[in-house]
């Protein structure tokens, strides 16, 4: 559930301010989600393919991608479940891949044969597992399992020989497992405090001594041991406003700062025998890469893709490649390969749609504007190509996931189709958004639909001082956290937006903290330390900021959007709210999907799910009359 800048769309102004833009041709939601997205890339043992997965079908399956020409083969092909790439398995033609059922988060770990052939690894009914890599010589994986205990993940050794699980570490205090030495003597641990704060702890498995090495309060992270376990590094962010990443040596304990910057470091670890270290920073919503050649000191230098934004990268065993997962604010991600040796990078896909010209489409700006109490908020913003005082568009404020998520700069299919149909989308980084500091993250504690929602406010009020904006036609949509915040503004402040489109969003925070999810153990003090205890007098202040008890207030057309299967928002949220607004004889559309979760990942849902979207933005935002049957 964790984050430069964009070139802007300026307005024509001045001299050119006779210019008309050209209409940009628009397409159809069926063209958008005809993109193909990808995931994953783990490279094969002779480093010759990609193992990923993709929707192509639309439905995700695994494909193997030719490094030396793109060529693509599928390899499974479901039609009900989604499969995700995990890794190949060392020195054989064996996969794995990771599969829940229907959306429901139960993930379990399978094994592939060549032959089509599969075995389910982690077979227990309810049992939820993550795997966790391969041991030094390649011969086992580790996973963590929540099957002795459903609150808990245990960690688990699996040979390839015999595929027969032996636990390592028993789980009994409600901790993460977030790394193992290359010895496999030394687990690295946290514990979840709060949303913004947690320990980080050595275990030795054999003596079953802890040593808490947690350096005043903070948030911690493991980011891996050096090759030779001289080292254990982590990222934290304590004693200062963004993460900053640490190695600590085993044998002293002695720490030393690796590198800082003025925004957080995302993630960091080392190639496999240390030659390469990857840092990632969260960049004003944008991912900065650095790779640094550690025997040289120097960063590696990858040629330049206009608008591009690196979201995964992987460093092959042989240290000779580099996967790089890159996405731009037009297009959505394509997997490229650089070679180390040549320089050459190499583009293995092409997921936008070919039928739709990126040029038509619009490129994220980061805007910033002050809110209520003249707080800056950060936003990522799409503006229509036609718009223009001459030609004003409506608007939408689009609030992200979380509580603690962030809208970032990139290729976002739903975004581009309605601004593409001519809205103008500001996507707001509230207070208590994630990659602005701890100090701006902590500031929606115990302040849920209050300062947030006017946060949310003020961006619509930034959008009306816009003078291409049709001020009097501006929404607001989110999905999760973002659904919540959608429905509270319908219902705490019925008369700011005209319209809501709430996405499995919370609106029940007395239900839906009551029924967490057991393996959430490790989480759930943290989210009641955020939001409240559901259990004790916070169920007063849960009760007053949960739109469900309020939805006699709303004045405006809702629509809801929601998955069966949601094991985080359950169904009958939506039900209720839905229920409660048509009380008001309000105009409400509700779609259920019953093969999906928290998160629609099906083409088929998108196509449906999405579409609908556009048009009930134009039946109530913009208020296009419905077209009527023609009579003889």
């Amino acid at each position: 559930m964790r984050k430069s800048l964009f070139l802007a769309i300026l307005a024509i102004s001045g001299a050119c301010s006779q210019v008309e833009q050209k209409a940009p041709q628009q397409y159809s939601i069926e063209q958008f989600y005809q993109n193909t997205r990808y995931s994953g890339g783990a490279f094969s043992p002779d480093e010759t393919r990609l193992l990923v997965s993709s929707d192509e079908t639309g439905i995700f399956n695994l494909y193997e991608i030719s490094i030396a020409d793109g060529s693509k083969k599928q390899v499974t092909f479901s039609d009900k479940e989604t499969f995700f790439a995990i890794d190949y398995v060392p020195g054989t033609d064996q996969l794995l891949y990771s599969a829940d059922k229907g959306g429901n988060e139960i993930n379990h770990i399978y094994l592939l044969h060549p032959d089509g052939t599969t075995v389910d690894l982690t077979p227990d009914e309810n049992e939820k597992a993550g795997f966790g890599g391969w041991n030094d010589d390649k011969t086992a994986m580790f996973y963590i399992s929540n099957k002795r205990d459903p609150k808990f993940f245990d960690l688990y050794k699996m040979p390839v020989a015999d595929w027969k699980a032996e636990m390592i570490y028993q789980n009994d205090k409600g901790m993460d497992v977030s790394g193992l030495s290359h010895d496999e003597k030394t687990l690295a641990l946290t514990k979840t405090e709060t949303t913004s704060e947690n320990h980080l702890y050595l275990y030795d498995l054999a003596s079953k001594q802890m040593t808490e090495i947690t350096d005043g309060p903070g948030n911690y992270q493991s980011s891996g041991f050096s090759k030779d376990d001289t080292y254990f590094y982590y990222i934290t962010d304590a004693g200062k406003e963004f993460a900053y990443l640490v190695q600590y040596e085993m044998a002293t304990g002695q720490k030393q700062v690796l590198f800082e910057t003025n925004w957080d470091v995302m993630y960091s670890y080392l190639s496999e025998n240390d030659k390469y270290r990857v840092i990632a920073i969260n960049e004003d919503g944008k991912n900065n890469l650095i790779v640094r050649n550690n025997d040289t000191g120097e960063a590696v230098n990858f040629p330049q893709i206009p608008d591009g934004d690196i979201v995964g990268v992987s460093i092959s065993d042989s240290e000779k490649l580099i996967r790089l997962t890159i996405g731009t604010s037009k297009a959505p991600n394509d997997i490229y390969v650089y070679d180390l040796q040549t320089a050459e990078l190499k583009k293995l896909t092409s997921s936008l749609n070919p039928e739709i010209n990126p040029e038509d489409l619009v490129s994220a700006e980061v805007v910033r504007y002050p809110s209520f109490d003249g707080l800056e908020i950060p936003a990522i913003y799409y503006k229509p190509l036609t718009a223009s005082p001459k030609n004003k568009v409506p608007a939408l404020v689009w609030v992200h996931g979380g509580p603690g998520g962030q809208s970032r700069v990139g290729y976002f299919a739903l975004l581009q189709y309605l601004v593409n149909h001519g809205y103008a989308v500001l996507a707001v980084n509230n207070r208590g958004s994630s990659g602005y500091g701890k100090t701006f993250y902590k500031m929606d504690d115990r302040n849920h639909g209050d300062k947030d929602l006017k946060d949310c406010i003020w961006g619509k009020k930034w959008l009306q001082e816009q003078d291409y904006i049709d001020t009097e036609k501006i929404g607001i949509i989110g999905g999760s956290y973002g659904g919540y915040m959608t429905m509270a503004a319908m219902t705490f402040t019925p008369d700011e937006f005209k319209v809501g489109v709430n996405i499995f969003g919370v609106t029940n925070w007395l239900r839906t903290l009551k029924s967490i999810p057991p393996y959430w153990e490790s989480f759930r003090k943290a989210l009641y330390t955020e939001l409240g205890d559901p259990f004790t007098e916070d169920s007063v202040r849960l009760y007053n900021i949960s739109p469900l008890f309020h939805a006699h207030e709303v004045k405006n057309p809702v629509m809801v959007l929601q998955g069966a299967n949601d094991p985080r928002v359950l169904q009958v949220e939506s039900d209720e709210i839905v229920a409660a607004v048509k009380n008001n004889n309000v105009p409400v559309e509700y779609v259920v999907f019953p093969d999906e979760g928290h998160g629609f990942i099906k083409k088929e849902n998108e196509i449906k799910g999405y579409g609908d979207i556009l048009k009930f933005l134009n039946k109530y935002l913009k208020e296009i009359p419905e077209e009527t049957p023609a009579t003889e």
